[in-house]
């Protein structure tokens, strides 16, 4: 099922199928039907579509008529996934901080992965080239400040308190993470940059029914809410900041929806579980924030934030890491020559893999090297994006 003409194809090792929707209700109508198969599979509900992803592709050709009877279209162009590479002399001490810290799970050839596959999959490379000055790529990690204090970094540093750097240098903010509201109606969510909830749930029915709520209160509110179908778990997220009215743009309070929301988990009896939310994202000093900005927006097929004065990019179906960007001083010429020991790959479909080639060179970047569905290219200021065609 997975190839030309398919609607299902391998993207970062994985058969998955965008099917774009008209609504989270229409979304929310196929992960009811998927949660009812017997079939391991990551369902992202989205307003405007479904991402399916799936550990065996034995039932695509089901799902895939499940979806056209409710009227949902494919569309595999859309598909693509981001996974961070760390370039490492000490791959051992990295890899344990970075699964410390993540609360990710370890897997082949060097990678980690989150365990509820929501954020970017880290994979530690060995490398003997010796790169001694700050990295320019960090990522941003949130969680409940219980499990924070759990991991046990010890003090951070930087001007908030919460950079933490592994053995190689490489550096993560962590950050500590409260309720989003004091009411007792919003005490399932947390406030990890996005409001978020996880919900355990028992059955199939209780999954359904927990997303068709979700789905039918967030069509109602007219608010883009990300439902997120994991097996025994089904998770509901704002989107970075969208729980401000500032950042949503909307005539809603985000805690009526949340309270309402929260009221209808419970009464289907799933279970908050306040230890699983996290968000990360990826951060990018520049000399020129601009130009590196405008490369990535092109490359990834990301959008602007919509506030002033914000650099964030975003993936307009939530489904990849934010890049946020931040001045670097001009003057550091040393820093800014030496190569990044972090880089990003980005997994795409085979059929696609030649067009979204032409598309980052054509937004500034740099071909360094590459043949056969895997290239090496380089944006304005020299870091670095590896895109992969195919598994």
């Amino acid at each position: 099922m997975t190839g030309n003409g398919s609607e299902w194809w391998l993207v970062d090792g994985v058969a998955t199928a965008w099917f774009a929707a008209a609504s989270l209700n229409q979304g929310a109508a196929l992960a009811g039907h998927i949660v009812g198969l017997p079939v391991a599979a990551d369902v992202d509900v989205r307003p405007t579509g479904v991402r399916v992803r799936l550990d065996s592709d034995e039932h695509a050709a089901l799902l895939s008529a499940a979806a056209r009877r409710l009227g949902l279209t494919p569309d595999p162009a859309v598909l693509q996934q981001l996974r961070v590479v760390i370039e490492s002399s000490e791959p051992t001490g990295v890899r344990q901080f970075w699964q410390r810290t993540l609360a990710y799970e370890p897997g082949p050839d060097g990678r980690l992965t989150d365990p509820q596959r929501r954020d970017p999959p880290l994979r530690i490379s060995e490398s003997t080239e010796l790169r001694p000055l700050r990295n320019r790529i960090h990522l941003d990690i949130v969680r409940p400040a219980t499990s924070v204090a759990q991991v046990g970094l010890g003090d951070g540093s930087g001007p908030y308190g919460v950079r933490h750097s592994d053995p190689d240098g490489n550096e993560a903010d962590v950050v500590p993470a409260g309720a989003l509201g004091d009411r007792d109606e919003i005490a399932d969510w947390q406030a990890v940059f996005s409001a978020m909830a996880c919900y355990r749930t028992s059955s199939p029915a209780q999954q359904r029914d927990l997303v068709a709520a979700a789905a039918d209160l967030a069509d109602d509110a007219g608010f883009p809410l990300l439902v997120d179908l994991r097996p025994g778990l089904v998770i509901l997220d704002s989107g970075k900041d969208l729980w401000e009215r500032d950042a949503h743009g909307l005539d809603i309070g985000f805690d009526d929806l949340a309270a309402a929301v929260q009221a209808a988990a419970r009464s289907v009896g799933a279970v908050a579980d306040a230890e699983l939310p996290r968000f990360t994202q990826l951060f990018l000093d520049a000399a020129d924030v601009a130009a590196v900005r405008a490369f990535w927006t092109g490359a990834l097929g990301y959008v602007p934030d919509r506030r002033s004065g914000v650099t964030d990019l975003i993936d307009p179906r939530r489904l990849n890491p934010v890049l946020v960007f931040q001045p670097l001083d001009v003057s550091d010429t040393e820093r800014r020559r030496q190569r990044n020991r972090i880089h990003v790959e980005l997994a795409v479909p085979e059929d696609v893999g030649a067009a979204r080639l032409e598309t980052i060179v054509d937004a500034g970047g740099t071909l360094l090297d590459g043949m056969d569905g895997r290239w090496q290219l380089a944006d304005p200021e020299g870091n670095e994006l590896v895109l992969i065609a195919g598994s």
